[in-house]
């Protein structure tokens, strides 16, 4: 292993001595498996560039929506501050109904992703089983993320005066 090109010549060689009439052509194994694999690894990181760009419109359509129902919920919101009601009283109110939408989204995505990626790993002569705990870590940082980006949101509405909410009226 410390010196490839010297045994490299001492096998052709060692190939032409024997075998005078064929050419002496060599290849390494590892090139071999990672030629073969150089697809897989291209879709993969096209699906990653992807996936990047996928989550974060999600989070800027989430974050539209908390805009939205935070704009459309002001007097509510104010209401409430002048009630007694406490920030994360009210962040919650506001991030409760994303957070539902986000399980339910989930609900119906898991079950999807798991049958695809069952198709695709049965192409391969010797595959894993897919288990729960990937499903389970993508939901738990899709909520974290969805919550991160509503609860922005919330909190500032939170926090705004409930005099300035309430003076339109």
């Amino acid at each position: 292993p410390d010196d490839v090109p010297g045994t490299l010549a001492f096998l052709e060689i060692q190939w032409n001595e024997f075998i005078s009439n064929r050419s002496f052509d060599y290849f390494f194994l590892d090139d071999g498996l990672n030629a073969q694999y150089r697809g897989e690894q291209a879709i993969g990181n096209v699906a990653t560039t992807f996936s990047f760009f996928a989550i974060f419109v999600a989070c800027l359509g989430l974050f539209g929506m908390a805009l939205f129902t935070t704009e459309q919920r002001t007097k509510e919101i104010g209401i409430r501050k002048v009630m007694g009601a406490s920030i994360t009283g009210i962040v919650t109110l506001l991030s409760i109904d994303m957070v539902k939408i986000v399980i339910l989204s989930f609900l119906v995505a898991c079950p999807l992703a798991y049958f695809s990626i069952n198709t695709w790993l049965q192409t391969y002569p010797f595959h894993t089983e897919i288990g729960v705990l990937p499903f389970v870590t993508a939901c738990g940082l899709v909520l974290l993320t969805a919550w991160a980006t509503v609860s922005s949101q919330s909190f500032r509405a939170a926090t705004v005066n409930p005099v300035e909410s309430l003076k339109n009226e």
